[in-house]
C-alpha cells in the first residue's frame, strides 16, 4: 500500500508517546515518593490519570490521520481495485487485504516505537541520574502496563485502515476503464444519513458544552459536561467536515489572488471536498490541541488575576500557568506533530495522483511554473483555513474549559477569552512553512512528466 510509511511513522510516534509518558510518570513517581515504596501507588495512580489523557489524545489524533491516509490511498487506486474486481476478486477480499496490512504496518509501527522511546528515555535518565539532575534511585522502565499503549496503537490503527477502506466496496468492475475519481461536491453534499448524524452531533456538542459553563459556575463538576460536549461537537465536526471545509476554503480562496492559478486552485479545494477535508482535518485537531489548552491556561490566570487582590499571589499563579502550559504544550504538542505527518503525507498523495489532471492542464497550455503555483496556493489555502479554524475552535474550546472548571473558584461570572497572540502567529508561520515544504517534491515530480504520459497513466 503506497503510503504506508507516512502510517508507520504515525503509528510509531503514538506508540512511543504512549509509552515514554506512562514511564515517565513511572519516573516522577519513584522522585516524588523517593525511598519509601508504600507511597509510591497513590502518586503514581495519580499521575497516571493524566498519562492516560493525553495518550488518548494521541491515539485519536493517529487515527484519524491514518483514517484520513488509507482513504486518501484508497481513492488514487480505484482504477487498480476495479481491476481486481474486474478479473473476479470482490471488494470484501479488496478491504480485508488493506485492513490486513493495516494491522501489520500498525503492529510493526507501535512495536518500533516503542523500542525507540524506551532507548531514547533510558539514555536520557542515565545522563540526567550522571548529571545530577535526579537522584540514584531505582527506577524501573519494562513494566507490563506499557503493554497497553501498544496494543491500543495496533488496534487503532487496524481499525483506521478498515474504516478508511470503506470506499472500496463501492468501486465497480467497470470503473477498470475510467481514471480514478474522487467525490465531487454534488455527491458528497448527496449522504443525508451521515450529514444528519454529523449536525446532530455538533448542535449535541454545543449544547453541553454551553451547560458545562453554566453549571460550572456552582460546580467543578461543569468541566465533564464540557468535555462530553467538546468529543461530540468535535466528533461532529470531523464526520461532517465535507460541509464546513468548502465554504471555508473558498473564502481563504478569494484571499489568495485572482489569477488562473489561484482561481483553479479555489476550485479544486472546493470541489473535491473529500480529499481536502482529508488533508486538512488533522492539521485543524492539532492546532485546536495546541490553542485550547494555551488559552484556557490564560484564561484561567486571567480569571485568577481579577480574583486575587495579593500581587504576592498572581506572581505565584502566574508561574504556576506558565510551567503548566509549557508542559502540557510539549505534551500536546507531540498530537500535533502527528497532525502534520498526517496532512504532509495526504497533500503529497493527492498532488502525486493526480497526474492525470496535471497531464490535462498541461495539454492546454498551463506551463510547469503555473502548474507549480497552482499545487502550491491549494495547498497554502488548505492549511490557511484548517489553521484558521483550528484557532477558532481552540478558542471557544479553551474558554468553556476554563469557565466550566474554574468558574466557582474564580467566582467572577464570565470572562473574556485571552488569547496567546505569539501562539497564532507562531502556528500560522509554522503551518505555512509545511504546504510549502509538504509540496515542493510531489509538485516538481508530477510536472516532470510529459502531458502524454501523465494522461496516459490516468
Amino acid at each position: 500500500m503506497s503510503g504506508r510509511g507516512a502510517s508507520l511513522l504515525v503509528a510509531g510516534l503514538a506508540s512511543a508517546f504512549g509509552v515514554v509518558l506512562l514511564q515517565v510518570t513511572s519516573v516522577l513517581a519513584t522522585v516524588i515518593s523517593g525511598d519509601d515504596v508504600s507511597d509510591i501507588g497513590a502518586v503514581r495512580s495519580a499521575l497516571s490519570i493524566v498519562a492516560v489523557l493525553f495518550i488518548t489524545i494521541a491515539v485519536y489524533v493517529s487515527s484519524i490521520v491514518t483514517t484520513n491516509t488509507v482513504a486518501t490511498i484508497i481513492a488514487g487506486r480505484t482504477r487498480t481495485i476495479a481491476l481486481m474486481r474486474l478479473i473476479g476478486s470482490s471488494a470484501r477480499d479488496q478491504r480485508r487485504a488493506v485492513a490486513k496490512e493495516g494491522l501489520l504496518v500498525g503492529a510493526v509501527g507501535a512495536v518500533l516505537g516503542a523500542v525507540v522511546g524506551t532507548v531514547l528515555l533510558s539514555i536520557g535518565l542515565w545522563i540526567a541520574v550522571a548529571a545530577g539532575t535526579l537522584p540514584d534511585l531505582r527506577y524501573s522502565l519494562i513494566e507490563p502496563l506499557l503493554a497497553l499503549p501498544v496494543l491500543v496503537v495496533v488496534l487503532s490503527t487496524w481499525c483506521a485502515a478498515w474504516v478508511g477502506s470503506r470506499r472500496v466496496l463501492s468501486v465497480s468492475p467497470m470503473q477498470a476503464v475510467g481514471a480514478a475519481q474522487e467525490r465531487s461536491l454534488e455527491e458528497t453534499v448527496r449522504r443525508p444519513a451521515r450529514n444528519i448524524v454529523a449536525v446532530l452531533l455538533i448542535v449535541a456538542g454545543v449544547l453541553f458544552l454551553a451547560g458545562g459553563v453554566v453549571v460550572g459556575q456552582i460546580s467543578e463538576y461543569g468541566v465533564l459536561l464540557g468535555l462530553v460536549g467538546g468529543l461530540l461537537s468535535f466528533s461532529g465536526l470531523v464526520l461532517g467536515s465535507h460541509l464546513i471545509m468548502p465554504p471555508v476554503l473558498g473564502l481563504v480562496g478569494r484571499l489568495l489572488g485572482s489569477n488562473a492559478p489561484s482561481r483553479l486552485a479555489a476550485a479544486n479545494a472546493q470541489q473535491h471536498p473529500e480529499r481536502s477535508s482529508r488533508a486538512t482535518i488533522g492539521l485543524v485537531i492539532g492546532v485546536t490541541l495546541i490553542t485550547m489548552f494555551a488559552v484556557a491556561g490564560a484564561t484561567f490566570e486571567k480569571m485568577m488575576a481579577l480574583a486575587m487582590e495579593d500581587p504576592s499571589v498572581r506572581r505565584a499563579i502566574s508561574e504556576m500557568v506558565g510551567i503548566s502550559l509549557a508542559v502540557i504544550s510539549v505534551l500536546v504538542g507531540f498530537s500535533a506533530l502527528i497532525a502534520a505527518v498526517g496532512m504532509v503525507n495526504n497533500l503529497a498523495l493527492s498532488v502525486l495522483q493526480r497526474s492525470r489532471e496535471i497531464g490535462l492542464l498541461r495539454a492546454l497550455g498551463f506551463t510547469g511554473g503555473q502548474v507549480r503555483r497552482m499545487i502550491l496556493t491549494e495547498s497554502l489555502q488548505m492549511t490557511v483555513a484548517a489553521v484558521a479554524l483550528g484557532l477558532a475552535l481552540g478558542v471557544v474550546y479553551g474558554w468553556a474549559a476554563a469557565q466550566s472548571l474554574f468558574g466557582t473558584v474564580a467566582n467572577i461570572g464570565f470572562v473574556t477569552p485571552a488569547v496567546p497572540w505569539l501562539l497564532v502567529v507562531l502556528s500560522v508561520t509554522g503551518t505555512a512553512v509545511l504546504a510549502v515544504a509538504a509540496t515542493i517534491v510531489p509538485a516538481r515530480r508530477a510536472v516532470s512528466v510529459a502531458p502524454v504520459t501523465a494522461l496516459a497513466a490516468g
